[in-house]
């Protein structure tokens, strides 16, 4: 099975990338194969580089990948209970990178944990700093994680689905807090979500994705006000805000290929309304369609829609 086909992408110090699209596309596993994630076997990476600062980050040695993750390159996972130890105290978890990478005292090490703590939000810290996982809520774990995965000061930051768990008031707060440390810090920031809304008021570029394969890619106002690929605009019409009052929900139909067999011609053909004969049949690539936007879809390539 091709989790992943042919993506390319690059990102700027300071800089917001949005990758977004239904579960099961990719976007993931793109982002933990740059970490050195992916077990292998079963998993294996067949071709491509991932250059950062001009290291090789799919064939440097394991000695180099630690060096970078966790350090230079910081990942926050999706479910924060399940990515923090229940057995641990918060101060065991957060302050761990600072000894692994740094090797400073413990003392200082815990010092710069409760002034992260409080950098992102968490009141009483000096209290909270020695307290378990599960004494803490959805919102407060999640805010650990930030403050774990920023404890180094990285230059690149992989959220993955950061907020998906989280109610709308504290979903609102994890990304403003997010904007505020990554101005502080003036670092890139991968941000993984399968909510275009969320994208919508965070990230510089967005990259749409579909079974495996970047299907669109444009700045966020341009994506937004002008989306160059059927699959994109069906995203968009699933917003339920965006539905009329009163008008059943907008779903996209059918169901995402199975990847485990060859995907012929547009991988989006079998859901797509504008799909025709040859959407199904000819090989399809990514292609700039309009100054700064790419699209893969062939009828937007030959101005059909």
């Amino acid at each position: 099975m091709r989790a992943v086909e042919g993506v390319s992408f690059s990102i700027e110090r300071g800089e917001t990338l949005g990758i977004v699209g239904e579960s099961g596309s990719g976007k993931s596993v793109t982002c933990y194969s740059l970490m050195g994630l992916v077990p292998q076997p079963p998993g294996r990476i067949e071709s491509g580089r991932a250059l950062f600062d001009g290291i090789d980050l799919l064939s440097c040695s394991p000695a180099e990948a630690r060096a970078i993750r966790g350090k230079r390159i910081a990942m926050i996972f999706q479910d924060p209970m399940t990515s923090l130890n229940p057995y641990l105290r918060i101060s065991e978890q957060l302050i761990e990178p600072l000894l692994i990478h740094e090797r400073i005292q413990r003392a200082d090490a815990l010092a710069r944990g409760l002034a992260m703590l409080e950098a992102v939000g968490i009141n009483d810290a000096a209290r909270r700093l020695h307290q378990y996982p599960h004494e803490f809520s959805g919102g407060m774990r999640q805010r650990v994680m930030i403050a774990m995965a920023l404890i180094t000061r990285p230059e690149l930051l992989i959220a993955d689905e950061p907020t998906t768990a989280l109610d709308v008031t504290v979903q609102a707060q994890i990304l403003e807090l997010l904007k505020k440390l990554q101005r502080e810090f003036g670092m890139a920031v991968i941000f993984i979500t399968h909510d275009l809304a969320v994208v919508s008021g965070l990230c510089d570029r967005v990259q749409v994705m579909y079974a495996g394969r970047i299907l669109e890619r444009a700045g966020s106002r341009t994506l937004f006000t002008s989306p160059r690929h059927p699959y994109t605009q069906a995203l968009q019409r699933s917003i339920p805000a965006l539905q009329p009052k009163g008008a059943a929900l907008y779903t996209i139909p059918g169901m995402p290929p199975d990847l485990s067999a060859p995907v012929v011609g547009c991988p989006f053909a079998t859901r797509c309304e504008f799909a025709v004969d040859y959407c199904r049949r000819d090989p399809v690539a990514l292609l700039e369609v309009a100054p700064g936007q790419c699209s893969a879809c062939l009828r937007v390539q030959r101005g059909e829609i």
